[in-house]
């Protein structure tokens, strides 16, 4: 499957017991998250987080780890 496929069309590609052979050599995973940093967020700011996340098929945590890695990667100055 070379094609890009939105979320619907991905879950019902993948709901036929056909396309859930594994393919290919086992993926290793990342290795685990260290321990939950609690991080509070005005209202507002939080409803614009989750629909950036929701926009990028991401969760919120996915979407905010990444955006302090891109953070992080960028010269201070």
């Amino acid at each position: 499957m070379n094609q890009q496929l939105s979320p619907e069309e991905e879950r019902d590609f993948y709901a036929d017991p056909a396309n859930q052979v594994p393919v290919g050599p086992p993926v290793r995973r990342r290795p685990r998250l260290s321990e939950p940093v609690p991080v509070r967020f005005p209202h507002e700011l939080l409803e614009r987080v989750r629909a950036r996340a929701e926009a990028d098929d991401r969760s919120v945590s996915s979407w905010i780890r990444r955006a302090v890695e891109h953070e992080l990667g960028r010269n201070a100055g």
